[in-house]
């Protein structure tokens, strides 16, 4: 087909997109001529002319039906109509096509998946026993340094990103504060707990004795002297919670995160407080820990409820 060939080439060349997202580009224009013209016997001797004719509302409707009805779920359909509105978009630059018909009619509603998290109990557990590693080997700073990572992620919600890129200027003892730069160069001041702040002062001491040259004044270094990098700490996580019990499926420091979060709203922290700690730009994205909350209310009730069973 001249035209999807065209367009092929117009993401290669001019886009220069990746050999995989021309391919999904590839599949989804020709999972939607296949559908459009199933009633017609398919693609097989079709123009160009009436393939463009099958660009229509109706048409791209019918399409998200059926793709529904073969059991694709809203995201994998919404994927396919932007890969579909982009090749409408050329065509029009093009001037073979007048509007674009994927523009005018509704996507299918995406279901957003509830956050999980790690439970109260088993982050606990897991702080007593690093907290007694490190104890039991005072001179090992790679403990230390991976308990302070940790620390941070779930004590202060971090983002990993914030956390690679945290200075030692971040960090306000007397005030018991880090000031943080998010996403959008957005600045936000989280506080420490006393104790956890105990915590940094003593790390902060050993860190100079590790490391007593840091010209860039980083908060964390890599044993070989480099900043933190994100791999390292995904690893450091994944490493730190393996085999422990309450830590099953994935193991991320945005699991970490959500789990401040959730536990924040369970001990009645208000949502204007943990989007301003989360560095949220808007309440709603703060709002989906609520269906967390409820969920874990409802397991609750259900378990204690003398009616429930």
């Amino acid at each position: 087909m001249q035209i999807t060939d065209d367009f092929l080439r117009y993401l290669k060349s001019e886009r220069r997109c990746s050999p995989r997202t021309v391919k999904l580009y590839e599949a989804a224009v020709s999972n939607f001529f296949a559908v459009a013209t199933a009633d017609e016997g398919g693609t097989t001797g079709k123009s160009d002319e009436d393939l463009l004719a099958t660009l229509t509302p109706m048409s791209v409707r019918h399409f998200i039906a059926k793709r529904m009805d073969e059991g694709m779920d809203a995201r994998s359909v919404n994927l396919e109509l932007s890969a579909l509105s982009s090749f409408c978009r050329y065509l029009m630059r093009d001037g073979r096509l007048k509007s674009n018909p994927v523009a005018k009619v509704p996507r299918p509603k995406q279901t957003r998946p509830l956050p999980k998290f790690y439970s109260e109990q088993a982050i606990e557990s897991y702080f007593d026993e690093s907290k007694a590693a490190c104890e039991a080997e005072p001179d090992n700073f790679a403990l230390l340094r991976t308990r302070m990572i940790m620390l941070i992620l779930y004590s202060t919600g971090m983002r990993r990103s914030e956390v690679c890129s945290l200075k030692r200027s971040d960090f306000d003892a007397s005030r018991q504060v880090f000031r943080v730069t998010g996403k959008g160069d957005k600045p936000r001041e989280i506080p420490v707990p006393a104790m956890i702040c105990e915590e940094i002062l003593l790390y902060l001491e050993k860190f100079e004795r590790e490391h007593p040259s840091n010209p860039q004044g980083f908060f964390f270094l890599t044993p070989k002297g480099l900043p933190l990098y994100p791999a390292f700490v995904n690893l450091a996580v994944k490493q730190e919670l393996s085999g422990l019990e309450g830590f099953d499926g994935r193991k991320s420091p945005h699991l970490l995160r959500h789990s401040l979060a959730t536990h924040l709203l369970n001990r009645g922290a208000d949502l204007n407080s943990i989007k301003e700690i989360l560095g949220h730009s808007s309440l709603a994205a703060t709002q989906i820990y609520t269906h967390n909350s409820f969920a874990q209310l409802k397991r609750v009730y259900q378990n204690a409820h003398p009616r429930a069973k």
